[in-house]
């Protein structure tokens, strides 16, 4: 119980910065320095009121200077984040300490993106063109397939580069088909760039059928999220909705939940 204490006080220091990622990236400012300043004052933000969560709750949400509401994403995104990495550590902790810090590493760059795509509907190239090949090489040596239930250390066998490749080109292609398609039909564009190159990273990562059971759960989140704001809200038909975060959660499940959800899928069929 330590061991996940420890880790979720881990995933939350990260998470503080990544709030430091997701207002900076978007913006092309360094995310080293400065150091981290109040949004409304710019203010620098001492140490002691830069502790995750618990700085957040001691000042009540407000800048100790200013006195400014500070949004509660920030608090959220280091829970979040610590969360993800004590599951992290729970479903993969006993194969293998590189798979582990490899998938911190893979879903703290999907918080990323996912803010980032709610705030400014871009996916930034800066995590997806560098992690494509990255992706492709974990993948293909050292990653195992999500759907698939084994002991690390006695019958481990990687996901492998044919599997990487195939997921890689599939999930990029597919979307860039879909992209393709949907302008020609709608006169409009039908899908980001970024998520054609965030697909392409995930199924390098993951596997070809990763690649299909993400991209169904996220268009089976995407459309019933999208619904309910057309419906409570009032949005318009047609209206742009960020696919990243949808596609997000479905890798996240899919990463988690891959081989479980295919075993459950073969016992109803």
């Amino acid at each position: 119980m330590i061991t996940y204490f420890i880790v979720f006080l881990f995933g939350s220091i990260i998470g503080s910065f990544l709030n430091v990622c997701i207002y900076r990236i978007p913006r092309n400012a360094s995310i080293v320095f400065p150091s981290s300043r109040c949004p409304s004052c710019d203010r620098p933000i001492r140490f002691y009121d830069n502790i995750p969560i618990i700085s957040y709750l001691l000042l009540m949400g407000r800048c100790r200077a200013c006195k400014a509401k500070i949004s509660v994403r920030y608090p959220l995104v280091e829970f979040l984040n610590g969360i993800l990495y004590v599951f992290a550590l729970y479903r993969f902790g006993s194969d293998s300490l590189w798979t582990v810090l490899i998938y911190f590493i893979f879903l703290s760059s999907l918080i990323v993106i996912t803010f980032i795509d709610i705030d400014f509907q871009i996916i930034p190239d800066s995590i997806t063109l560098p992690g494509i090949p990255i992706a492709l090489i974990l993948g293909s040596t050292v990653l195992p397939d999500p759907f698939q239930s084994f002991d690390y250390f006695q019958n481990f066998q990687p996901l492998g580069f044919k599997s990487s490749f195939i997921g890689m080109i599939g999930g990029g292609g597919f979307f860039y088909l879909v992209a393709v398609i949907g302008k020609a039909l709608l006169k409009k564009d039908a899908m980001g760039g970024g998520d054609i190159k965030m697909m392409a990273m995930v199924g390098g990562l993951m596997g070809w059928k990763s690649v299909i059971l993400t991209t169904f759960l996220g268009s089976l989140f995407g459309s019933v999220i999208g619904i309910s704001l057309i419906v409570v809200k009032g949005r318009r038909w047609g209206s742009r909705i960020p696919f990243g975060p949808y596609l997000a959660l479905g890798s996240v499940i899919t990463l988690f939940y891959g081989h479980k959800l295919l075993m459950l899928y073969l016992y109803l069929g």
